[in-house]
């Protein structure tokens, strides 16, 4: 998993409430496991007519939003299924964070797991980087996880809060597997033990 420590980007308004990962990545792209590709089905459904032709007035669609690395979205962002391919399509696209009042909770932990960032801030707050992200060209802001701080284009601050250990995790670039890792040594020393003390298991 990428780490993540500091984040300078173009922020993208997505001000809907209630975008469930059905939105976030269509079922029609849910026929793979892999982790790349899934980025041109990002919000098809709003990105794309019936003939599958862009449609120009989508955020996505408009520069420099077109080359976002940060969503700033609505209330209750990632609800519905459990779908893991939405954090993968974000993140194919180039999202690292997305930043929203509340999120569904396994498409939180999902983004966690898969070096997104996600943070749930107050409404008024979200409301001064939804301006921030409407300032086309001026449209940066920076999300500095060390110090859990977000830097608006104009110079404000915004503080958020993440629990320490999933912190740790995206600073160190650590996912499931890189965690169990961590305590190869010691699971080698348990089958070791396990092999002496129950040979004919």
């Amino acid at each position: 998993m990428e780490k993540f420590t500091t984040l300078t980007g173009i922020a993208a308004p997505l001000p809907m409430i209630n975008v469930d990962t059905d939105m976030i990545i269509p079922k029609q792209y849910l026929k793979t496991i892999r982790r790349t590709g899934l980025g041109t089905g990002l919000f098809a459904e709003l990105r794309y007519d019936e003939q599958g032709k862009p449609k120009p007035d989508f955020v996505l669609h408009k520069p420099p939003h077109d080359k976002a690395t940060i969503l700033i979205a609505g209330e209750n962002f990632g609800c519905g299924s459990s779908r893991e391919h939405a954090p993968w399509a974000l993140l194919d696209f180039g999202f690292r964070s997305v930043i929203a009042p509340s999120f569904a909770d396994i498409f939180y932990n999902n983004c966690l797991k898969n070096g997104i960032l996600p943070i749930a801030l107050p409404q008024s707050e979200i409301d001064k980087l939804l301006d921030d992200a409407s300032r086309g060209a001026n449209a940066t802001i920076t999300v500095d996880l060390e110090n859990q701080e977000i830097r608006g284009p104009d110079g404000g601050v915004i503080h958020f809060d993440i629990d320490p250990f999933q912190k740790r995790c995206l600073i160190e670039g650590l996912d499931d597997i890189a965690l169990t890792l961590e305590k190869q040594d010691a699971i080698a020393r348990f089958e070791e033990a396990a092999r002496v003390e129950r040979p004919w298991a």
